[in-house]
């Protein structure tokens, strides 16, 4: 089944709970921290639910069909058939940083 590239960026000053429900049972809940990108896989015609916690309890803030989600719209994600899905928080390090010279810098 092939997997669309998403991703959730949590715009508020409060903790949530990204939980994000699919066909064939598929099921993800991550918690995302205040001003955290949350990136990840999920099957066509999934739902994710954005839950934060008040006072009376658990509250949904928001539900959203997949698709509005869409890192690369039009695009299925090139790991489609490769595993599970993933989270990435932030950048690869190896890739964002050039080489230093130490010898330079002292």
């Amino acid at each position: 089944m092939a997997q669309l590239s998403c991703g959730y960026r949590n715009g508020t000053d409060r903790m949530v709970i990204v939980r994000c429900i699919g066909p064939d049972e598929f099921f993800l809940e991550r918690v995302v921290f205040p001003f955290e990108l949350l990136s990840f896989l999920a099957p066509p015609g999934s739902v994710v639910e954005i839950w934060t916690h008040g006072l009376g309890g658990p509250e949904l803030m928001e539900s959203l069909p997949v698709e509005q989600l869409l890192l690369e719209p039009g695009a299925p994600s090139a790991a489609a058939d490769n595993g599970p899905p993933t989270l990435s928080v932030a950048p690869d390090p190896e890739k964002s940083r050039e080489p230093a010279n130490w010898q330079e810098a002292v």
